[in-house]
């Protein structure tokens, strides 16, 4: 079972204030669609019911559409029960299948095509949920960027976030502001057209940032706040390499040669390197620039074996972007982007005078 922590009252609003400075968002001029929140839950007792009750608050005050499902992955706690007080729609896992696979079966049990998702922790501000929505209209997916005024990251967490993030920022060609986010808002007939890749454990979200934008999809970041959470987090040292795999697994499924090229210029630079190391020494063996140079062997084996390493590593990227391409060729179009405007939709259809 889960330990509650101590949080002090000032470190912590109430549950469903978060960003107090962001201003009244777009949904006050039109409807926002229907949405599905997903909170997925492991022995999260101390955190689901108030979490389940302020972002119901914050979404009748808004006169949202809602449903709010609680997958429970198989706590040894009374987390499904607390939710089921704050009435939200339980899902239970009979055994621990990961926090990806929670957010899986939320996402096919879910009604309405929007989906939001948030931790049961009270570590992420409910009241930000519409202004993700609304930002949505525009966007595949939105992303509720730690990025705000009070943000609190376990300091030791904080290296191996920054080197994932540089990764990703290189794979993707891209700042990616939060990669990891669990407050994020989507589309449900986007986001399971990349089930085969999502992973069942704490590493659904990255992938499916690097799905989306590797297939150019429009995503879009939010400033928000985050909080000490309640209860034990279940993220331990191991969980950063498994990160680190899948962003260098997502870059081969979607950028082989964004993955290929630095491998390719680091060998092949090494190698020109060390051939015009061996072409200074020769010329100094022979007193300066000889005929004989050409009669006796001038490049040693390491420049060579560099040389066709970097050749290699170039044929291999490029063989695997070409696969991937033709593969996604033949495969299900991908769901049209939100990230267009209807005039560009337009543009070419002929003009009809009235």
């Amino acid at each position: 079972m889960s330990t509650t922590s101590q949080v002090p009252e000032q470190q912590r609003p109430p549950f469903g204030e978060g960003n107090s400075k962001t201003p009244n968002p777009a949904w006050a001029g039109g409807m926002i669609s229907p949405v599905s929140v997903i909170i997925p839950a492991y022995n999260e007792e101390a955190g689901v019911r108030p979490q389940v009750e302020a972002i119901r608050r914050i979404l009748v005050a808004h006169r949202i559409v809602h449903e709010i499902i609680v997958v429970d992955d198989g706590s040894d706690d009374r987390t499904a029960e607390a939710a089921r007080q704050a009435h939200a729609c339980v899902l239970r896992h009979l055994k621990n299948r990961g926090y990806g696979a929670s957010l899986k079966t939320g996402i096919i049990a879910a009604k309405y095509n929007h989906i939001a998702i948030t931790d049961a922790d009270g570590t992420y501000p409910a009241d930000q949920i519409p202004v993700l929505l609304a930002k949505l209209e525009t966007a595949d997916m939105v992303v509720g960027a730690r990025t705000g005024e009070n943000v609190h990251i376990p300091w030791v967490r904080k290296p191996g976030k920054l080197i994932l993030g540089w990764l990703a920022n290189l794979i993707a060609g891209q700042r990616i502001p939060d990669l990891n986010s669990g407050l994020r808002v989507f589309r449900r007939d986007c986001a399971i057209q990349y089930f085969p890749v999502l992973s069942n454990r704490f590493s659904f979200t990255s992938t499916i940032t690097m799905a989306l934008l590797a297939d150019d999809y429009h995503v879009v970041y939010h400033p928000i706040n985050y909080y000490q959470r309640i209860g034990k987090s279940k993220i331990v040292p191991r969980n950063f390499l498994d990160f680190i795999i899948l962003v260098i697994r997502m870059a081969m499924l979607f950028q082989p040669l964004r993955v290929f090229a630095p491998f390719v210029f680091a060998v092949g630079l090494s190698g020109l390197l060390k051939v015009a190391f061996d072409v200074v020494a020769a010329v100094g063996r022979h007193g300066g620039l000889d005929w004989a140079l050409f009669s006796e062997p001038v490049l040693s084996t390491t420049a060579l074996l560099l040389l066709l390493a970097s050749f290699q590593l170039l044929l291999i990227g490029m063989v695997a972007d070409g696969v991937i391409r033709r593969i996604a060729r033949h495969g299900q179009p991908l769901v049209l982007s939100h990230g267009v405007e209807a005039s560009e939709l337009m543009a070419n259809q002929p003009f009809e005078q009235a």
